[in-house]
């Protein structure tokens, strides 16, 4: 985009565009999502940035209207495979704040200094900066909903001391947090009720109520009907009706357990800000409020909820076998993984049997080997077990040919010992790779670990029998797909989708 066309989406207020770039009021000193309600400023007092970090790094503070932190992710760090995009999907999980930037550097391949200078010269700020707006984020959220001490919150957020804390949230929200805790209490976090629209919340016993900001619209019943004939016993359940269902699982997360629970109905935004907005219901119980942050991203990816479907329609739409499934479903998403290891595990397990016998496989599978909760939470019993406890295992409970417990022992041990990495800023290329030099392991197998466990939005599977269906459905063939770059992802569920239909309809 120019500057031009940038400011162009400031004066539309055009949502689409929230997390992709934001902009520096130079008269107020505040930074803004392009959809902010506030008028819009003159051209020449307007600065467009990067990142949020970007906008702070030049002397900007928060706008207490649009909470410009709180905007979906950007899409382009999904689809992005360099240094850049992996970067920011590791940043995202919180590896700056558990590792440092010379752990990110490590698992980038790379040294500290350039990645320093890449991330500066692209996105306006480097690697601890990208991190201090997402811990500050995290603080905003812990100071408004819980009761927790201060002090407790400045280390649950990741900062390394009090005083940096107070300093940081000062600089970015031009409040103490004090103040900060204070006017939420008084209901001045904002207009009248208004939730924001990344990752709001307010406290609970147990827990804390998070509101999961999506962009465009968001086919939720697909994505819950995807979960539910996927959802392992033990592990996860789903209940309700369609149209009003939750979606509950344990989460292994790097301080402790967590268990997620997400609402199927959907939100707008209640006073039209970022028209074609809205979220998902969700709440997290955790051991260690050090993971929220890492939870939080997590689910997103479960549930891709930082998508851009404007850009996906832009390329399908178009298609004569795509439009009409696009036209019939709108926002439909590809589901992530919330524990890339699991997928993985769930993958091999999964391999030429149905869906049903897959989910069968994996309930036994977590009641041989799963870690078991402290105390039953519902449906919930166990934690799903760890790649390092099944590489040495016999595997016996599992009716399944003697080859295939093999193929899932390989994949577990090389998962344990490195020899194969699908955490948030794996090189997809290089995973994929290692993944078929696995006795095992075939393209069907790969890619669909690369699309769920590594969240490649460009995945095809012309081996899947569903996926040859849809394309028999739509009078297509898979050499079509190449037109459906960089979205195939989002095909490949279109045509799953339609061969589930016309299933349906029998």
């Amino acid at each position: 985009m120019t500057e031009e066309s940038k400011y162009e989406a400031v004066r539309s207020r055009d949502a689409r565009f929230d997390g992709v770039f934001f902009l520096g009021v130079r008269t107020t000193g505040i930074y803004c999502r392009p959809s902010c309600p506030a008028v819009t400023p003159k051209r020449q007092n307007v600065r467009f940035y990067p990142t949020a970090a970007a906008a702070q790094g030049a002397g900007f503070r928060a706008c207490r209207r649009c909470r410009p932190d709180a905007v979906p992710g950007s899409a382009e760090w999904n689809v992005r495979a360099d240094l850049v995009g992996r970067a920011m999907r590791m940043i995202g999980d919180g590896v700056v704040d558990r590792e440092g930037v010379a752990g990110l550097a490590r698992r980038l391949g790379y040294s500290s200094r350039q990645v320093q200078r890449q991330l500066t010269a692209e996105l306006g700020a480097g690697p601890v900066a990208l991190a201090r707006v997402q811990r500050a984020h995290t603080a905003r959220v812990l100071l408004q909903t819980t009761p927790l001490p201060i002090t407790e919150i400045a280390f649950a957020a990741g900062f390394a001391s009090v005083r940096q804390f107070n300093d940081t949230v000062r600089e970015i929200y031009a409040r103490t947090p004090s103040a900060l805790r204070d006017a939420a209490a008084r209901g001045g976090h904002g207009p009248a009720g208004r939730p924001e629209m990344r990752c709001s919340a307010q406290a609970e016993a147990g827990g804390v109520t998070l509101r999961l900001a999506y962009r465009g619209p968001y086919a939720a019943g697909h994505v819950f009907d995807f979960l539910e004939r996927r959802a392992i016993p033990g592990v996860e359940e789903v209940l309700g009706e369609p149209g009003a269902r939750t979606y509950r699982r344990t989460l292994p997360l790097p301080y402790g357990i967590g268990i997620t629970e997400v609402d199927e109905n959907t939100g707008p935004d209640p006073e039209g800000l970022g028209q074609g907005q809205g979220w998902l219901d969700c709440r997290l119980h955790l051991a260690d409020l050090r993971d929220l942050t890492t939870a939080v991203q997590r689910v997103r990816r479960l549930f891709d909820l930082d998508a851009d479907p404007y850009a996906v329609a832009e390329t399908l739409g178009e298609d004569p076998a795509m439009g009409p499934l696009l036209a019939r479903t709108p926002g439909l998403r590809s589901p992530g993984a919330a524990d890339p290891h699991e997928l993985a595990v769930r993958a091999v397990l999964g391999q030429q049997i149905t869906v049903g016998a897959a989910r069968t496989l994996g309930g036994t599978l977590v009641a041989a080997y799963g870690k078991p909760l402290a105390a039953p939470d519902g449906g919930l019993t166990h934690v799903f077990p760890d790649a390092g406890s099944l590489a040495e295992a016999p595997l016996t409970e599992l009716g399944m040919p003697e080859s295939r417990r093999a193929a899932l022992r390989t994949v577990t041990a090389a998962l344990a010992d490195g020899a194969v990495a699908l955490g948030p800023g794996a090189d997809r290329d290089e995973a994929e790779r290692a993944l078929l030099a696995l006795t095992g392991i075939g393209p069907w197998t790969a890619g669909y670990m690369r699309m769920r466990a590594l969240g490649d939005p460009d995945v095809f599977l012309p081996g899947d029998a569903g996926v040859r269906h849809g394309l028999e459905l739509t009078g297509t063939t898979a050499a079509q797909a190449e037109h459906w770059r960089p979205w195939r992802s989002y095909a490949l569920h279109h045509l799953w989708h339609a061969t589930s239909l016309f299933a349906e309809k029998g």
